[in-house]
């Protein structure tokens, strides 16, 4: 059975219908008893320190209670305003210390979940002008971070999730080949990438290209399905712009031996949608789509037009699976 999990801050969308006499935020814990009422959802992603306030062990314990487990934790660096100037990057070495010193934390929190998986989003680690700064020294100060971090808990995996750009202008980590350049460099077995399809597609990529070579220089720890019009991080629900580039990415994560989570980094509050629905139209999507694939791994006619690289026919062969021929 294929394992499911979501984006918990989703569930705080249309709070007043889940929760009519809510006075200000939902809490993590509400989320979470929300997306359990998803068919077929089987985990959650925790962000980390925002929704582990207390003792991690305790914290994972509550969330199975409400029949989810915790796929992983994902790092946010907010506690500290001058993270916006670099986390790991941040030119003063206390600051660059201390978003170190809080990812470390969070690795043990991972620890104690037994959700042994960090994903990190250096969103901040970047620059938005000509001459704001040294490139050698930040991308040496990235590549330390991420070594000191990765080696702390080698037990703990660690997932590199790259992205073009938000909230700086430029990303140190924008796309594939350069977070497969940092994990070379950074030389630790215990790394690999998360692949987001929205930032895929907005760094110019094709997804199932983007997972052959993760395959060939790293390994594949974490897909995050989604869509998007490649302009920005839409966070669109699976399959609604692109199915097909989807259908070939499930292909080729299932060729490559992918069999961990996949989670839905889709953004239902964006538009005030219903994100229990939300939610189970992506899980539909996907086993349909994950359906289709297992048929396309069958199709010798689609796989002589693929080697053959005629378009055409590899056209007709998708088309005929999708419309369910």
């Amino acid at each position: 059975m294929t394992k499911f999990a979501t984006r918990l801050n989703s569930f705080a969308a249309r709070a007043e219908a889940e929760w009519p006499d809510l006075k200000g935020k939902p809490t993590a814990l509400m989320c979470a008893q929300r997306a359990a009422k998803v068919p077929g959802l089987t985990h959650v992603d925790l962000n980390y320190p925002d929704h582990v306030p207390g003792n991690p062990a305790e914290v994972a314990a509550t969330i199975r209670d409400c029949g989810l487990d915790v796929n992983g934790l994902a790092m946010r660096y907010y506690t500290n305003p001058a993270f916006k100037l670099g986390a790991f990057t941040h030119p003063d070495r206390a600051v660059r210390q201390e978003a170190i010193d809080q990812t470390k934390a969070g690795i043990d929190a991972a620890l104690a979940m037994g959700a042994p998986l960090m994903t990190l989003w250096l969103g901040q680690d970047g620059f938005d002008y000509s001459f704001q700064g040294d490139y050698a020294r930040m991308w040496d100060d990235e590549i330390a971070g991420i070594r000191e971090v990765a080696a702390h808990a080698p037990e703990c995996m660690i997932s590199i999730e790259y992205k073009p750009n938000e909230p700086r202008s430029y990303a140190l980590m924008p796309d594939v080949a350069t977070t497969l350049l940092a994990i070379d460099e950074v030389g630790l077995p215990n790394l690999g990438v998360t692949l987001d399809f929205a930032h895929v597609l907005y760094a110019d990529e094709m997804p199932a290209f983007a997972a052959t070579l993760i395959a060939r220089r790293s390994r594949l720890l974490g897909v995050h399905l989604n869509d998007g019009y490649g302009k920005r991080d839409d966070g669109l629900m699976v399959g609604s712009v692109h199915p097909q580039a989807t259908l070939e990415l499930l292909w080729q994560i299932a060729r490559d031996g992918f069999d961990g989570v996949i989670y839905f980094d889709t953004f239902p509050d964006a538009s005030g949608i219903d994100p229990v629905e939300e939610c189970a139209a992506n899980i539909e999507m996907t086993e349909r789509l994950i359906g289709m694939a297992k048929r396309v791994a069958r199709d010798n006619a689609l796989h002589e037009a693929i080697a053959a690289q005629d378009s055409p026919r590899s056209q007709r062969a998708v088309q005929r699976i999708l419309g369910g021929e």
